[in-house]
């Protein structure tokens, strides 16, 4: 992706809230770094393996993150509004990511 968005909405966070969001998307860019170093240097790959599932795992913890987020802001406002559509993406949404 190119940072475009894709369905036009856009979700407003604070400032505090963009900043952690971002540093733990630079400490997993930094995993993945790290992980590329591995193979240039020839680990070994159950070690490769390992620092994977570390960055899996980090992966998954930020999208939590955002569910949670979007539950709590998005989903729970588009309902006040009377936007019934807002529970259809959201599941819509996590069929893919469980797949």
């Amino acid at each position: 992706m190119d940072g475009k968005i894709e369905n036009g909405k856009k979700t407003i966070r604070a400032d505090k809230e963009k900043k952690i969001l971002v540093s733990r998307l630079n400490r997993i860019a930094g995993q993945i770094n790290g992980i590329a170093r591995m193979i240039e240097n020839d680990a070994y790959c159950i070690d490769i393996l390992m620092q994977t599932s570390a960055a899996q795992s980090a992966v998954k913890a930020f999208s939590r993150q955002i569910i949670e987020h979007h539950l709590k802001a998005c989903v729970s406002k588009g309902i006040r509004q009377g936007d019934d559509s807002v529970i259809d993406e959201l599941s819509e949404t996590l069929f893919k990511f469980i797949k």
